[in-house]
């Protein structure tokens, strides 16, 4: 959460002089195949890129993820994450899952220093919202640390299929940590507008989410029937000789492509309904973290990560004479947040009296 990737984690474990597994089983007498490390603090980043990646630290319990090759051969293979099976709250959890979901997004998005070996605090983070590229963090020995800027990915000197959507780097770190700021005090003068604004809008991208797959499901699942309904016929009538095997395997092998999509479809649509239930985002969670940062002064890679999920730069516009470019920032609970005017914070009083429960309010 602190911007760090496998290798620099490494690193920092060795220079702390912390005993890796191996060592610590040596150590504390515990049992392991492997043989006492000559170094004992010397870490390797596929050590902990399996320790970030291990979802049991979240109090969970994770079966299923390897299978034998048959009952004859015992060759273990490694199955899909999506075959898993995450039995929750099985023990006490050494970190919570929010934070552990948010650092696998992070690992997820890559975010590689400069030739320089520099980084910005939103690398990784900064999209083009027209061509949906990354935009990149451009530094060089020539340029200030104040001159620092991010340009689209496929803007290339202008030979490219987009424009350059340009903005120094201190100021998108002033632009964010404004923002911040804003909600911190908004949240802290106006908690239950918050929490009401962000439930409803959450509930209202679910539903539509939800209303869709849902009906795909059903039409899906019908379907499947029909399938199934049709190859059992298929197969009489070539017991029969009322249609031909060569026939008979055209028509299977169709509608058994057919029901490898479906099953797909089927399964994605479900994972969606799934990720919906969950989704009744924790707001309290995202709260907690944004007290913690109330009194900032000054951006960190710690602040940014949980707080910001994306920005996205748009081309700069200079109708009105001046140059303006308009950032869109998505924080990791409550996506993009508009703040209310007077008018609307009076009209939200009277909602949210009217529609606690619907949105899960307490009193």
């Amino acid at each position: 959460m602190e911007g760090n990737g496998p290798n620099r984690i490494a690193r920092i474990l060795q220079a702390d002089e912390v005993p890796t597994p191996t060592a610590y089983f040596y150590d504390n007498g515990i049992p392991t195949r492997k043989d006492p490390p000559q170094n004992p603090y010397y870490w390797h980043s596929s050590t902990i890129s399996k320790i970030l990646d291990n979802r049991q630290y979240t109090g969970c319990t994770v079966n299923f993820k390897t299978t034998n090759v048959s009952f004859k051969v015992h060759k273990k293979v490694y199955r899909e994450e999506d075959d898993w099976q995450i039995i929750p709250n099985t023990q006490d959890a050494i970190i919570d899952e929010n934070t552990w979901l948010r650092a696998h997004e992070l690992r997820a998005n890559k975010r590689r220093p400069t030739a320089l070996g520099k980084r910005s605090l939103f690398s990784g983070l900064v999209f083009c919202p027209d061509c949906g590229a990354k935009l990149h963090f451009c530094a060089s020995r020539s340029l200030k640390s104040n001159q620092e800027f991010f340009r689209c990915a496929n803007y290339k000197d202008g030979r490219g299929k987009c424009t350059i959507h340009f903005i120094r780097n201190v100021v998108l770190e002033q632009i964010v940590l404004e923002a911040i700021r804003s909600l911190a005090d908004f949240v802290r003068c106006y908690e239950s507008s918050f929490l009401f604004l962000a439930a409803r809008r959450n509930n209202a991208l679910q539903r539509s989410a939800v209303s869709e797959a849902a009906q795909i499901l059903v039409k899906s699942r019908k379907r499947l029937t029909e399938i199934d309904r049709i190859i059992a016929h298929l197969y009489e009538d070539n017991i029969l000789d009322k249609l031909s095997d060569e026939r008979f395997m055209k028509l299977s092998d169709s509608y058994e492509q057919e029901q490898a999509e479906l099953t797909k479809m089927i399964a994605e649509r479900e994972e969606v309904l799934k990720t919906a239930e969950k989704a009744t985002v924790d707001l309290r969670m995202f709260l907690k973290r944004l007290r913690d940062f109330l009194e900032i002064n000054a951006l960190t890679p710690e602040i940014v990560n949980t707080l910001i999920k994306r920005i996205e730069v748009h081309n700069s516009d200079r109708s009105s004479g001046h140059v303006r470019v308009k950032v869109d920032i998505y924080f990791t609970a409550i996506v993009i947040f508009d703040m209310p005017t007077a008018q609307e914070l009076e009209k939200l009083a009277v909602d949210i009296r009217n529609n606690r429960e619907k949105y899960g309010l307490s009193a």
